[in-house]
């Protein structure tokens, strides 16, 4: 059987024929070797023909249907012209190498060409990579390799610019970002009060928390030096009046060793760094609020921002995630202990990042299983609403979150919950008649103003017509003679009399 081989290239379409080969000594390291030298690859394969793109945006277009696995009008015209002609019912004489399973799938289902895609074919696309300038006199190498740097910016640049998921990788940044600033700022933390406690060692007593540590460290500096002026500023920070004064008391009577000013002021500094870290930190997790709002509105009502952004960024895209099943959904983020269970033989885990949420700390030890693989199910729902549905709403998040919270007193009491059907029929019947009142509203506030503005010309006419009825003069109106009716004649009496006889 005759095999062609397509090769696709930054400059066009190239199509190969194989002269003959070996099978059976393919895979011979004399045999692979063989096809670095251009003399001997030649007598194998032979260029039948070549069409370059027209342009860069066609190489672009071509490319990203490569890609895709579509096969785009341009490749599909240029197999038809060079290539055998096939029958619908009959199988080709030949066979079509090709590198891409997808482009192969859609090459044989469009012009019903069997397409090979084995060991012979691939080694065969490698010789004819490695000697393509080669077999085109007419092509320079610089230029190919300018055409391939091109191709592949303008590739990259278009994959980045219409990235489905770029509104998704704001979320995976900063949630990732979040939890690397909870790690810095715990040990920073640690190191300001391991660092200040050799001057106040009893600080850390009176304020074990880091935030409001690291203000009063700044507000104290030398605790010689810290009299009653300070008590307001202390209060400030600590919420307390009692432990300001304790603050107070105890710097008079602290076993610390003396500081130099020197060393204080670099105290100070990194004391300050920390808070500044934490100020940002709020800001972050307000930040990732929002945007949680606005992509996954559902996913954070049911799961909580930090959470939901967690489960993202675990699965690469909201989309991905929508596309798990709830069983993968659970146990989204234990995949080492999963498949050490498996190995094991052991017992699988329950849970992975949902572990986090406040419904499985809120449910039994013995009711933590059945609540995960519930919370999973309704995540999953979530996800898929937010990620397909054109509204952005919240209100299947919290019909969802209502559920949950019936599955617990459920569990707890025995209270028989709603059907999901129910539930779920509620929840869309909210969001239509939300849809409608902002529909209806929005022509309603644009309805008054046209429908006052020919009322009032209507108005404006009739006060000009009556100013120019009392302006002019008024002259008399002659009566109108009064012309008496004649009575009906007998004539007519006798024509109706005979229609209504004949009528009859």
């Amino acid at each position: 059987m005759v095999l062609y081989i397509l090769y696709e290239t930054a400059s066009g379409y190239a199509l190969f024929q194989r002269t003959e080969t070996d099978e059976i000594g393919q895979e011979l390291k004399a045999v692979q070797q063989s096809t670095q030298d251009f003399g001997r690859f030649a007598s194998i394969v032979k260029l039948t023909s070549f069409i370059p793109f027209p342009t860069s945006e066609s190489a672009l277009e071509n490319i990203n249907s490569i890609s895709e696995g579509v096969l785009h009008p341009f490749l599909s015209s240029f197999l038809q012209a060079n290539l055998p002609v096939t029958k619908k019912k009959k199988k080709s004489s030949f066979e079509l190498g090709v590198s891409d399973d997808k482009l192969a799938s859609g090459i044989a289902e469009s012009l019903n060409i069997s397409c090979n895609r084995s060991k012979i074919t691939l080694e065969i696309l490698r010789g004819i990579r490695l000697h393509f300038t080669s077999f085109i006199k007419e092509m320079d190498k610089d230029d190919y390799v300018k055409a391939q740097l091109g191709l592949g910016h303008s590739y990259s640049r278009a994959k980045v610019k219409f990235n489905v998921n770029r509104s998704d990788n704001m979320i995976i940044q900063s949630i990732s970002l979040l939890d690397k600033l909870d790690k810095d700022i715990n040990t920073f933390a640690m190191r300001v009060k391991e660092w200040y406690s050799y001057h106040f060692p009893e600080l850390i007593k009176i304020v074990p928390d880091a935030y409001p540590y690291s203000r009063v460290v700044k507000v104290v500096r030398n605790k010689s030096n810290l009299s009653e002026k300070d008590l307001p500023q202390l209060e400030s920070i600590v919420m307390d009046s009692h432990k300001a004064q304790e603050i107070l008391d105890a710097a008079g009577t602290s076993m610390g060793t003396d500081i130099s000013d020197f060393d204080l002021i670099n105290i100070t500094m990194f004391a300050d760094k920390v808070e500044k870290l934490m100020n940002y930190r709020t800001n972050l997790q307000n930040y990732l609020k929002n945007r949680m709002n606005d992509i996954a509105p559902n996913l954070s009502e049911l799961m909580g921002e930090q959470v939901g952004a967690r489960l993202i960024s675990h699965a690469g895209s909201l989309t991905n995630l929508a596309k798990y099943p709830a069983s993968t959904v659970q146990i989204l983020g234990a995949e080492k202990a999963l498949f050490r269970a498996l190995k094991t033989r052991g017992n699988t885990p329950k849970y992975g990042l949902i572990y986090h949420s406040s419904f499985i700390a809120r449910a039994g030890t013995k009711n933590k299983g059945r609540i995960s693989r519930y919370l999973a199910n309704k995540a999953s729902i979530a996800s898929r609403i937010d990620a397909f549905s054109e509204s952005r709403s919240q209100v299947f998040g919290n019909k969802l979150q209502g559920q949950v919270e019936e599955r617990l007193k459920f569990f707890d009491t025995g209270a028989v919950p709603r059907k999901n059907l129910d539930v779920m029929q509620e929840a869309i019947k909210i969001v239509k008649e939300s849809d409608a009142m902002q529909v209806d509203a929005t022509p309603a506030a644009a309805a008054p103003a046209a429908a006052t503005t020919p009322k009032a010309d209507k108005k404006k006419k009739r006060k000009k017509s009556d100013a120019a009825s009392a302006s002019a003069p008024v002259t008399p109106v002659k009566e109108a003679p009064v012309v008496p009716v004649p009575p009906a004649t007998e004539e007519k009496k006798k024509k109706k009399k005979k229609k209504s006889k004949t009528s009859a």
